[in-house]
């Protein structure tokens, strides 16, 4: 009983924590996303939002970033993690550490310094949507390598062995043991990467030159002037942010396992 009633004091911290910076923010979100500027119950943000081509082309076009960003992370991530996962070098952890040390560094300085380089090489100004899309990429890689790392070192070498004993050779056993046992990192990494690209203006503002605009750039500039239609902006992202989390849900660490069978 008595440890019982500690485990119930030990709570009440964390439950004080999710009511004033989780449950309470997202009350009042909600209450100026469906009311008006006289504080009346009105659908009209939404109608206003989702009228306006310019607004559902911001969404596309936030969509759009965030997955080429995504795929190209991926595409340099998975091969840099296996690599890094699979070597038999004692010092791989420092080449790791060249690939994590930009997340140490004020996220504003690593902007400006990759916008200095895209000057330097003439693409400041023209190439826009590249220019976005390079700086995120630079700016989210660390995000999708650590993860993807982590999970392809848990692999047993075993199962490789195994893989080569019953005849498979390194295709085989790369689409039947390496890809599905690293499925948790992938959907991690995807995860940590796609939701930022969405709402990082600050890339695209200053790589862009505030000529690509993303549905973060709505919300800044929303709660400077209207909160009911950033609140309406915010509770969109956020529905976006739970359909991802819910289409990612359906991994488990121990699901991927079952598809490793030669």
């Amino acid at each position: 009983m008595r440890l019982h009633f500690s485990r119930k004091l030990l709570g009440i911290p964390y439950a004080v924590f999710l009511a004033f910076f989780v449950i309470i923010p997202m009350l009042v979100i909600l209450f100026y996303a469906f009311t008006d500027k006289e504080m009346h119950f009105s659908f009209g943000n939404f109608i206003q939002f989702f009228s306006d081509p310019t607004k559902l082309s911001t969404i596309v076009y936030s969509l759009v970033i965030a997955v080429i960003t995504t795929a190209v992370c991926l595409a340099i991530a998975y091969p840099v993690a296996y690599i890094l996962a699979r070597s038999k070098m004692k010092k791989k952890f420092v080449i790791l550490l060249l690939f994590v040390t930009p997340m140490w560094i004020n996220f504003v300085l690593r902007v400006n310094a990759i916008r200095e380089l895209l000057n330097w090489v003439g693409l400041l100004g023209e190439a826009n949507y590249f220019n976005t899309i390079f700086g995120m990429v630079y700016d989210f890689l660390p995000f999708m390598i650590l993860p993807l790392y982590t999970t392809m070192l848990k692999i047993d070498e075993s199962l490789y062995e195994a893989s080569a004993d019953l005849g498979a050779n390194s295709v085989t056993t790369f689409v039947r043991v390496t890809l599905p046992l690293s499925a948790p990192g992938i959907v991690s990494g995807i995860t940590m990467v796609f939701l930022p690209s969405m709402t990082n203006y600050v890339v695209s503002d200053m790589l862009g030159n505030s000529k690509v605009t993303i549905i973060g750039k709505f919300i800044y500039e929303y709660f400077g002037s209207n909160w009911h239609m950033g609140s309406m902006v915010a509770l969109i992202l956020l529905i976006v942010v739970f359909l991802s989390t819910w289409l990612t849900g359906g991994f488990r660490e121990d699901e991927p396992a079952r598809g490793s069978s030669l």
